[in-house]
């Protein structure tokens, strides 16, 4: 439920100063934050350190769009690759990750295994590291 502020006046309270009533015009007035984010650096980041099946490069194309649409003053085309671009960011980060901690995972459990294989294949059977035995 709505209740005025103590400092709120009622519009029909006003005074008029006996002439007509006065006309009143709105102004709506767009801040530099509200335009929509590019997502540029996160890009160029990915772009380079997280690359995974050109997601980050992809990324990249349409983050400079939305700063082209920015700079043209198309704010909802601007907003529209500014989302592709977060969405593919996000893509390449996520899956990033995943192949890292699978290729860690996969060095962790395996690589011992394998070194004692080839070990074994070559006739080695001392080695100065032990893989767990």
């Amino acid at each position: 439920m709505y209740r005025p502020l103590k400092d709120e006046i009622e519009v029909g309270a006003l005074p008029h100063a006996g002439g007509p009533p006065v006309a009143s015009t709105t102004v709506t007035i767009t801040s530099a934050a509200e335009l929509p984010r590019d997502h540029l650096v996160w890009s160029v980041f990915n772009t380079l350190y997280m690359n995974f099946c050109c997601l980050g490069f992809m990324a990249l194309a349409f983050s400079v769009k939305a700063r082209d649409r920015k700079l043209v003053g198309d704010a909802n085309g601007a907003r529209s690759y500014g989302n592709t671009a977060k969405g593919l960011n996000i893509a390449a980060l996520v899956l990033t990750f995943v192949l890292v901690v699978l290729v860690v995972l996969f060095l962790v459990i395996f690589l011992p295994e394998i070194i004692q294989e080839i070990q074994a294949i070559v006739g080695h059977d001392s080695s100065p590291v032990n893989w767990g035995k």
